[in-house]
């Protein structure tokens, strides 16, 4: 793991983005915050940790405390938002809420005047090495017309089957931040393959620029 770490930081990572997956909110079971905590120990790189658990307003203490940056719970796994961001404000770390594929945009579009970050998830949650959905990019595209419409500055994620190909339609789509699991660090070529997915991205924001 911590190899992982040093190579993705090396390569110029912007961030580290940890999925905790619980067994019940989706048919995995994958990090808690001992783990949080052992990358924390090995980085200083911002920890984007991904609640992907049921009654995240009982865990976003535990999360802080091991060194999470910014908390993403899921809108599907509350019925309180509100409560859970102001939780995530006063133990003063970063705030966020993610969506499944079959989420509408709009059940969320209430706050995301109090959030720091939207995750569209372009896969449904639980496994890596997803397809990407390509209905996802919609949704990305709804989600900052919203965003802009507001004036909001809140992280446009897309997270799932991000590879380069999928990475410049998503970013070409609105989204400002891309979570890549395996085409980061297939083959073990972590900085030739970020080069490559930040390539994508690149022509990815020249598409939008055309467009406007």
């Amino acid at each position: 793991m911590g190899e992982a770490v040093r190579a993705a930081e090396t390569a110029g990572a912007d961030a580290l983005h940890i999925d905790v997956m619980d067994g019940h909110f989706v048919p995995n079971i994958s990090f808690g915050p001992a783990w949080v905590a052992a990358v924390r120990r090995r980085t200083q790189l911002p920890l984007d940790i991904h609640l992907m658990i049921a009654q995240p307003e009982k865990y976003l203490e535990t999360f802080a405390k091991a060194g999470g940056s910014t908390l993403v719970f899921h809108a599907e796994a509350t019925n309180r938002p509100t409560d859970l961001i102001r939780s995530a404000h006063d133990l003063k770390v970063g705030v966020g809420v993610a969506i499944k594929p079959e989420t509408p945009v709009a059940q969320v579009e209430p706050i995301l005047n109090r959030v720091d970050e939207l995750i569209v998830m372009s896969v449904h949650p639980g496994f890596s090495g997803q397809k990407f959905i390509p209905e996802a990019l919609p949704k990305v595209a709804e989600a900052r017309a919203v965003i802009d419409r507001e004036g909001l500055s809140v992280e446009l994620s897309v997270d799932g089957g991000v590879t380069v190909e999928t990475a410049r339609p998503a970013v070409a789509a609105g989204a400002t931040f891309l979570v890549c699991g395996n085409s980061v660090f297939v083959g073990g070529n972590v900085s030739e393959n970020l080069a490559e997915l930040r390539r994508a991205t690149e022509l990815g924001r020249r598409d939008r620029s055309e467009v406007r």
